[in-house]
């Protein structure tokens, strides 16, 4: 009789557990830009919602929404508020331009990896 070999099945190691990513940061929404930079505009003029909403010809509710980014105001809305703020369309879009650049440079800065470094060099 044949003698049988004893086989012993190779141990195989877990493969390593995947290096869980950080989704890439979510871009803010327009309106929620606008909205912050017009509350900032408004607080910093120190009025009420009621007040700056009275200039404009619209209601404190709907400033209100827009301010928390909930509306999403036209354009004559918008420079209606821009004017009651003491601003103009133009001036208000590019501070609201300013905001998301520099809040896409501290996302950029938050973030790792070979493409952020290749795009930061």
């Amino acid at each position: 009789m044949a003698e049988r070999a004893k086989v012993t099945p190779l141990r195989r190691e877990p493969p390593p557990e995947p290096v869980p990513q950080q989704p890439p940061p979510q871009e803010p929404l327009w309106r929620e830009a606008l909205g912050h930079r017009l509350r900032a505009l408004r607080l910093g003029q120190q009025e009420t919602l009621s007040e700056t909403a009275g200039r404009a010809g619209i209601s404190p509710q709907y400033l209100s929404e827009i301010e928390r980014g909930r509306k999403e105001p036209s354009s004559e809305m918008i420079a209606a508020l821009a004017g009651a703020l003491g601003t103009t369309l133009t001036g208000l879009t590019e501070q609201v331009a300013s905001d998301l650049r520099r809040r896409q440079g501290v996302a950029l800065s938050r973030a790792s990896g070979p493409v952020i470094r290749a795009l930061a060099a």
